[in-house]
C-alpha cells in the first residue's frame, strides 16, 4: 500500500508583541493565520473498518487541531512570560481578555515549532506529522518538516 500524505488547512486569529524586536513587531498587532496540517502514513485496507481507505478522517484531524491549536489561539493575544509585557498581559486578563503567556519569542517560526509539538502528541498511532506551515501574512510564512526534525 502506498504511504500518502493529506493536508487540512485551519484559520485563526491572533494578536503578539515581539519584545526586543527593532521593528514595528515590537507593538501589539495581530494577523490572520493560515495553518496547513499534513499527516503521512497509509489508507486503511480493513474493509470492515469504518474509515476503510483513508489514512485518517478529515474530521479526526480536524478534531486534534482545533482542540490544540485553533480554540486555545484564536482571538488569544500572544506574549513571552519573560517580557515586560507581563504588567500589559496581566491588564488585558483582568478585562476578561483571553491571554496566552508562552515560553518563547511568539514569533511564526517559534509557533510552528509549538504546533508541531502539540499535534505531534496527539496523533493516532501509525499517523506521523510530515509538515506545518504557518502563514502569518499573505506573504510571509514559517515551516516545519519531520525530516528536517529527526
Amino acid at each position: 500500500m502506498s504511504t500518502i500524505r493529506i493536508t487540512k488547512i485551519f484559520n485563526f486569529e491572533t494578536g503578539h508583541a515581539l519584545f526586543g524586536y527593532d521593528g514595528k513587531c515590537k507593538n501589539v498587532h495581530g494577523h490572520s493565520y493560515k495553518l496547513y496540517v499534513t499527516v503521512i502514513g497509509k489508507p486503511i485496507t480493513d474493509t470492515k473498518n469504518t474509515k476503510y481507505g483513508m489514512v485518517i478522517d478529515f474530521s479526526d484531524l480536524k478534531k486534534i487541531v482545533k482542540e490544540e491549536i485553533v480554540d486555545v489561539f484564536d482571538h488569544a493575544t500572544v506574549f513571552n512570560k519573560n517580557t515586560p509585557h507581563i504588567e500589559l498581559a496581566a491588564e488585558l486578563q483582568t478585562r476578561g481578555h483571553h491571554v496566552i503567556l508562552v515560553e518563547y519569542q511568539p514569533t511564526s517560526e517559534n509557533m510552528v515549532i509549538d504546533f508541531a509539538k502539540k499535534i505531534t502528541n496527539r496523533l493516532p498511532e501509525g499517523i506521523q506529522l510530515h509538515a506545518l506551515k504557518l502563514q502569518e501574512t499573505e506573504s510571509s510564512y514559517a515551516e516545519w518538516y519531520a525530516s528536517d526534525n529527526e
